[in-house]
């Protein structure tokens, strides 16, 4: 089962396995509004859930003559991706929903499908690449070849048993390179862009859509703005309206820009400071997942990434619980957001990882 979205990468996908010599079947995730939804990072324009995907995709399976799927999945995607969104962002948190939508959408529901149809593996278009582990009996989940398209950042909670039944096509290749295949065969996704945005909040508008969808809660109302010793500065517009980080926008006169430091949600202030107060040591996850299926005995050295974007930096990672995680940076990092996902490395191997609950 090849999961595509309608975009470039999932099309090229199907068509590696085809021409790998597997009976390939397309699958595609009605997930909202009649429209479909694909891989993280595909689709026309700032969304990745356009309305002629679907027909894209259709189109692609049947160019190479394969069968094309469509399943409904809108009721999951609510509670399982766009739910969740709207209550962290309540929570004061500031949460990845790529990461649940391949969790619970890309990975878990259409593994369910495959074991109901019959069907060997789940293929997608990610960039990243899996191992089998000789010395251990393990499979292993590697970062792609290109670092610029890496995207195993998102795959950290995938196990033993789905990265048995999973292929990455697309993990050797360059996206340049992926277009081109999908030129060479007269694709109809050979030149669509990439989304940089959630696909169901395409403009950006977080606060408008959790309004729209969840209702006005605590996270809209005014409050104070203070600094880390809880002197009053000002008043903000709405915890709902400020991420980790951000720096315009405060509405705060001082000496030198001032930045997001945290967002206390119980007493409604939004907390600021300077570039150098945005530093952390290190970050506490939960929701844990380590790929290999074992407890990480002791403290390690790994890589970290508390960002999509960021590079892997050196730190100590420890199991600090059944379900926690301790991560200690060699050096102090940025603002590494609650709600956002510290994922191990250890070179190319992606250990696991989990979402951070706290930064100290």
């Amino acid at each position: 089962m090849a999961a595509m979205s309608g975009g470039v990468d999932s099309s090229v996908c199907a068509l590696l396995l085809q021409e790998a010599g597997f009976d390939v079947r397309g699958a595609t995730m009605v997930l909202r509004g009649g429209e479909v939804l694909g891989a993280a990072g595909e689709g026309e324009g700032s969304t990745c859930g356009s309305s002629r995907d679907v027909e894209d995709a259709r189109a692609v399976c049947r160019r190479l003559g394969i069968l094309h799927d469509a399943f409904e999945l809108r009721d999951r995607f609510d509670a399982a991706v766009v739910r969740p969104f709207c209550d962290a962002y309540l929570a004061g948190r500031t949460p990845n929903p790529c990461i649940d939508c391949n969790r619970f959408l890309k990975f878990e529901a259409l593994q369910k499908r495959r074991r109901e149809m019959g069907l060997d593996y789940v293929a997608t278009g990610h960039y990243a690449r899996r191992r089998w582990d000789e010395a251990t009996g393990r499979w292993q989940l590697l970062r792609a070849s290109d670092p610029v398209k890496d995207q195993s950042y998102v795959l950290y909670h995938l196990t033993q048993d789905t990265l048995a039944h999973m292929l990455f096509p697309l993990g050797e290749l360059t996206k340049d390179e992926v277009r081109e295949l999908a030129r060479a065969h007269g694709f109809v996704t050979a030149e669509k862009p990439e989304s940089q945005d959630i696909c169901f909040v395409p403009d950006g508008d977080y606060a408008g859509f959790i309004e729209g969808h969840c209702g006005a809660g605590a996270a809209f109302e005014l409050g104070e703005i203070v600094n880390r010793g809880g002197r009053v500065l000002g008043e903000h517009a709405g915890l709902i309206r400020y991420t980790i980080g951000q720096r315009k926008g405060i509405g705060v006169a001082a000496r030198e820009p001032l930045y997001v430091l945290g967002k206390d949600a119980s007493a409604n202030r939004l907390v600021v400071g300077f570039k150098d107060e945005l530093l952390s040591r290190g970050v506490v996850a939960r929701d844990m997942n380590l790929i290999s299926g074992d407890a990480l005995e002791g403290p390690r050295n790994v890589q970290v990434k508390t960002h999509y974007r960021q590079r892997p930096v050196p730190a100590v990672a420890e199991q600090t619980g059944p379900d926690e995680l301790t991560v200690t940076f060699e050096e102090p990092q940025r603002a590494a957001a609650p709600g956002q996902a510290a994922v191990l490395y250890e070179g190319d191997v992606v250990l696991g990882g989990g979402t951070i609950a706290r930064t100290f």
